[in-house]
């Protein structure tokens, strides 16, 4: 029997995994990937929003020589975490459904087998599942929900759909790359949510004729040498090689429901008590991005990596209440 499954390796899984260890506890982290898998596949030149103090761990120091890491920064960092932590991790195992016994103790059941565990911890995060336009051609093979770098497409036409961090450091990236970009985005202004340093390069980009920024725009089908989009009522369409829809992340509601878990229909948040981060399936716990259901803005690393300290407290207070019972 193992004292706690904890379902992602990500860094709040990972805290997650430290704080149940400080309680004398043996957890044991089952990551689909290897760790902080979502991170390793940011873009290459990804910086983070956060410094680095705010992205630690466990106690272990974050030092870089810029302000704000750098991606392969946070990979060195995690992996160190890893090591010095003795962190029990499966790696490249994939859950596949959790259901409780009536023995009052979990099964996982991985693709690689079956563990019995007290107590779980769901830190699945959302990165693996875009939102989808629901638009003809979405399923073509030129269309990507992810952004890795931009060298593939130079002198190519290519189409980048949304407005906010991963759109914007997509087009630029691309046009540093020298592609022919044209940025789609609904809104009718830039979002507020641009990371401040590039917006200003962003504007310059437009300003100059770089990027072809349509604000307003709707996006109606991808075609394999074309892409229509409406604006203003008027439906255009813009030869086009390539499409980057960044638009969102969302949690695996259908793996978090299988276990019963409840899931707010408007918000898409699962059912916990923010004091302890139990799900409404006792013994059931979530940490990290995943508590904030669709509104990605709302945790990140910085607050996510505390979750692990509340479970850990509340899974202590759950055995010395059997304890005295």
């Amino acid at each position: 029997m193992i004292d706690v499954i904890i379902v992602g390796g990500g860094p709040c899984g990972l805290a997650a995994a430290i704080a149940i260890q400080e309680t004398g506890k043996d957890p044991l982290v089952i990551e689909k990937g290897n760790i902080v898998n979502a991170i390793y596949h940011y873009p290459t030149h990804q910086t983070f929003f956060s410094t680095s103090e705010k992205l630690e761990i466990g106690g272990v120091p974050f030092i870089t020589e810029n302000y704000k890491p750098k991606r392969n920064q946070a990979l060195t960092y995690y992996r160190e975490v890893a090591k010095r932590k003795d962190i029990n991790i499966n790696a490249f195992e994939k859950v596949l459904k959790i259901s409780k016994k009536q023995d009052n103790f979990f099964e996982v059941q991985t693709d690689k087998g079956e563990y019995a565990a007290k107590y779980v911890i769901i830190a699945t995060g959302y990165y693996d599942h875009p939102n989808y336009m629901d638009v003809p051609g979405e399923d073509l093979p030129k269309v990507y929900h992810y952004f890795k770098e931009a060298h593939p497409y130079f002198d190519k036409d290519v189409a980048v759909i949304g407005g906010k961090n991963s759109s914007v450091d997509a087009a630029i990236e691309l046009v540093k790359a020298g592609a022919r970009v044209t940025v789609i985005y609904r809104g009718t202004d830039y979002s507020p949510s641009i990371k401040p340093w590039i917006l200003p390069e962003f504007e310059a980009l437009i300003r100059n004729g770089t990027i072809k920024m349509e604000f307003g725009a709707q996006v109606k089908e991808i075609k394999q040498d074309q892409l229509i989009y409406t604006k203003e009522n008027q439906i255009r369409e813009i030869k086009n090689d390539f499409v980057f829809a960044m638009t969102g992340y969302h949690p695996d509601h259908g793996f978090l429901r299988s276990m019963g878990i409840q899931i707010e229909g408007d918000t898409g948040r699962p059912s916990f008590n923010p004091e302890t981060m139990e799900t409404n399936i006792p013994g059931i716990f979530i940490a990290g991005v995943i508590a904030a259901g669709n509104n990605a803005n709302e945790i990140f690393i910085e607050n996510g990596r505390f979750h692990g300290g509340l479970i850990a407290r509340s899974i202590d207070e759950k055995e010395s209440q059997m304890k005295k019972g």
